[in-house]
């Protein structure tokens, strides 16, 4: 029951931020998306005419999620080694027949990272369906989420930043992640503990959302034999507090992605030195914020880590 509150939240949640979608593209958006910089696109178009670009009435080239797509699997096809003069003379329905037939293991990362931004440019959820179910029959869970999902998120973020996607993309594509990082921690969330000298609490600081990388943080501690208690986003200091009156052995997990700013980082860590943890307790930093915290406040109850892999492998 839980777990569907969760679900109906999420989506609830994905559906209020679906407005003002965009559907079409500049040259420099086809850029970030494929990876193919803007220049070799216009000489693409030109010399080959691989892409029909439309024209505002001011003359400006913009492309629509059909071109998008197209010229994903055409990027694909030439990182496998096909030339661009001979895929200009494919019919148009040869490229993606084309595609799904070299679609190897060599090549399968590549090509789902692709499927999955066209599933986010066009709010696709079978697409994203399709195309997880069949890294599934080749991967497990964890090898997705760090070869596929891990690379597609920090892809994701960049698109973002360089607004070539909205919003609403990025929920989209991130609720969907969640409920499969949600439905493989149920599968596993009755599992009795095997191991009991530290009982983790996962959670992320006031004003932070980012909740992805904790979600699967706290599949990876369960699936390592402990006990975890997930508060998720935006916890006062004070719901920390609460805590030890409850347990010892607390392994505090805080991930830090845009919060607290960079400025009160510092303060913050060393309030909870201060204030949360004693001498049964530790406190571990994840997140990009940590690269602004102090060499002085990793103490010996303090730890900081670069990446998931890196937190997961101390466990």
């Amino acid at each position: 029951m839980f777990c569907l509150i969760i679900l109906i939240l999420l989506f609830n949640k994905t559906i209020q931020t679906m407005n003002s979608v965009k559907n079409t593209f500049s040259i420099k958006d086809l850029e970030n998306l494929s990876g193919i910089k803007a220049h070799t696109i216009r000489i693409w178009e030109k010399r080959y005419n691989v892409l029909e670009p439309m024209r505002t009435d001011t003359n400006i080239r913009f492309y629509d999620l059909n071109a998008l797509q197209k010229l994903l699997n055409i990027t694909l096809l030439h990182d496998y080694g096909y030339k661009i003069s001979k895929i200009s003379k494919m019919p148009p329905e040869k490229i993606p027949a084309l595609v799904r037939e070299i679609v190897s293991e060599k090549s399968a990362k590549n090509h789902a990272i692709s499927s999955f931004k066209m599933a986010m440019m066009n709010f696709d959820q079978n697409l994203f369906l399709n195309t997880y179910n069949t890294l599934l029959s080749e991967k497990t869970f964890r090898e997705i989420f760090f070869e596929v999902f891990i690379p597609l998120m920090e892809e994701v973020g960049f698109l973002w930043q360089a607004e070539t996607i909205t919003p609403a993309h990025e929920h989209f594509i991130s609720y969907l992640i969640k409920l499969k990082i949600l439905t493989n921690t149920e599968k596993i969330h009755n599992l009795e503990p095997t191991k009991t000298d530290k009982l983790f609490v996962l959670y992320l600081p006031m004003n932070e959302i980012h909740e992805l990388g904790l979600m699967y943080l706290n599949y990876e501690i369960i699936l390592n034999g402990y006990k975890t208690i997930y508060l998720g986003e935006s916890v006062p200091m004070d719901s920390l507090k609460d805590l030890k009156k409850y347990f010892d052995n607390i392994v505090y997990i805080c991930y830090m992605t845009v919060e607290p700013e960079k400025a009160a980082v510092n303060q913050y860590i060393k309030d909870l030195n201060e204030q949360i943890l004693d001498d049964t307790s530790q406190l571990w930093l994840i997140g990009r914020m940590t690269q602004n915290v102090e060499q002085k406040n990793i103490t010996g109850k303090i730890s900081s880590f670069n990446s998931i892999i890196q937190l997961v492998d101390k466990l």
